[in-house]
């Protein structure tokens, strides 16, 4: 019987351990987007091996769910926030929000439209000056710098893919036998992604290349290809991101490039910016993870990256 006070002590000692645990909320604009999927299990990841306790929810793709839901992890007390936004445009409210209740803020992958960030919120992901520009640079190499592109855009409420569409459009610019004949929006998506490559086919476009802002409109316009019988190598595709499946259509030969985007790194990053505005270390407002062109012949090193 004496052992019965030393067994309630151990649970009462591990369950102040869990309460004292630092608690994550983390707020995704969507959980059914492939790249948006891996960001989610890399920071669920990291947190579990940092003793980090971790609360995820999912915007919907809804501005306001997002903004109730960083609302109520104010309200719950976390000790930090973790935003994947659904608009750029929104996150200057959800960093008021934040400031105003002193709880540290990290917005991860989207570009978050505040003008400059305050100390104590920090954004970590990629400059899309680069993905676009590595996409089209590649794109053109193998159009032999002639041809007419067309663009796929991600989202129109998102700085990241106006960045990207820009940058295609500039090194489209360079290269006085091209031009841009097309630009339309597919919302990321690979469904509206074939869809839109299909009216442009019925269309009768000319179209020598597309370079979707993701891998999975670029899947999408590959699908679309196949579909109707056009798919040949004289449509060149490109994407972005280097997911797993967008790696596979690049190992098949129907796309031709995508840009390795670290959705892991992204994520992990995020949670140690987490971490150390909690602990009150000096974080930078910007963390950088750098795109990298993928090809089929360095592919191999993306897919060992992506797993």
């Amino acid at each position: 019987m004496k052992a019965l006070p030393a067994l309630l002590l151990l649970i009462l000692l591990c369950g102040s351990t869990s309460a004292l645990a630092e608690k994550l909320g983390v707020s995704m604009a969507y959980f059914d987007q492939n790249f948006l999927t891996i960001i989610r299990h890399a920071i669920d990841k990291e947190a579990q091996a940092r003793g980090l306790a971790v609360q995820f929810e999912d915007a919907r793709g809804d501005v306001g769910r997002q903004t109730d839901q960083v609302q109520s992890f104010i309200s719950a007390g976390v000790d930090a926030i973790i935003v994947d936004p659904v608009d750029s445009a929104s996150t200057p409210a959800l960093t008021k929000m934040a400031r105003q209740a002193k709880i540290p803020l990290v917005y991860v992958n989207r570009t978050p439209g505040d003008r400059t960030l305050p100390p104590g919120v920090v954004f970590v992901g990629s400059d899309e000056r680069e993905s676009g520009t590595l996409q089209m640079e590649a794109l053109a190499k193998q159009m032999n710098y002639a041809g007419n592109v067309a663009i796929m855009i991600g989202n129109l409420t998102d700085a990241g893919a106006l960045q990207r569409t820009k940058d295609v459009e500039q090194v489209v610019a360079k290269y006085p036998n091209m031009k841009v004949v097309l630009k339309q929006t597919a919302n990321y998506s690979r469904n509206e992604g074939m869809d839109l490559m299909l009216n442009w086919i019925t269309n009768g476009e000319a179209i020598d290349a597309v370079a979707a802002n993701n891998d999975e409109m670029a899947i999408g316009a590959i699908m679309a290809l196949d579909q109707s019988g056009k798919r040949d190598k004289s449509v060149l595709v490109g994407g972005i991101d280097a997911t797993p499946d967008g790696l596979k259509a690049l190992a098949s030969g129907k796309m031709q490039v995508t840009v390795f985007q670290d959705a892991i790194g992204q994520g992990k990053a995020s949670v140690d910016a987490a971490q150390r505005l909690i602990k009150g270390e000096k974080v930078p407002s910007n963390i950088w993870i750098p795109f990298e062109l993928v090809t089929r012949e360095n592919m191999q090193t993306y897919v060992e990256k992506s797993r």
